[in-house]
């Protein structure tokens, strides 16, 4: 079964790059050392600063895991300037008829994105509707609750 690729810039892929190097240098040897720490002062069984060592050390590994799956299968896509249809990065205004409201949404990957903030995944069901469509294009997008359609009226 072929791995799913994951969209990013070369940007945010240097960016992942150096977090995992952080968690792998910096992160890792301070934890090992306190999970040390607390071995020296005995009775582990009720050693809360051992616990605490042990479980930001398993939280610490599992993200230096994910981080090594998005760069392994990192997609990088050049940085487009061009707006005159909707890629990664665009900034979209778009009109959704239901709501009556305008909605701006920044088109980013899935590492970037962070939904409370309108910057939606090029993966999300909105974001890969959008995607080269160009200003004046009515989108639909299938949902759990039914279909809802949104007009592009401007992209930055």
């Amino acid at each position: 079964m072929a791995e799913q690729r994951i969209v990013m810039t070369e940007k945010n892929y240097e960016k992942l790059k150096q977090e995992l190097e952080t968690l792998i240098k910096v992160k890792r040897p301070e934890i090992i050392e306190r999970i040390k720490e607390a071995r020296s002062h005995g009775d582990l069984s009720e050693n809360a600063e051992y616990d605490a060592a042990r479980e930001e050390q398993r939280s610490n590994e599992g993200k230096i895991a994910e981080l090594e799956y998005k760069i392994k299968y990192a997609d990088i896509r050049e940085e487009v300037s061009d707006t005159s249809y909707v890629h990664l990065n665009s900034v979209v205004t778009v009109y959704d008829d239901d709501m009556d409201e305008e909605v701006t949404y920044t088109i980013t990957s899935v590492t970037e994105a962070d939904a409370m903030n309108d910057k939606i995944s090029v993966e999300s069901p909105v974001g890969a509707a959008l995607l080269r469509k160009k200003v004046g294009d009515t989108v639909k997008i299938d949902c759990p609750d039914g279909a809802y359609s949104l007009k592009i009226i401007a992209i930055k």
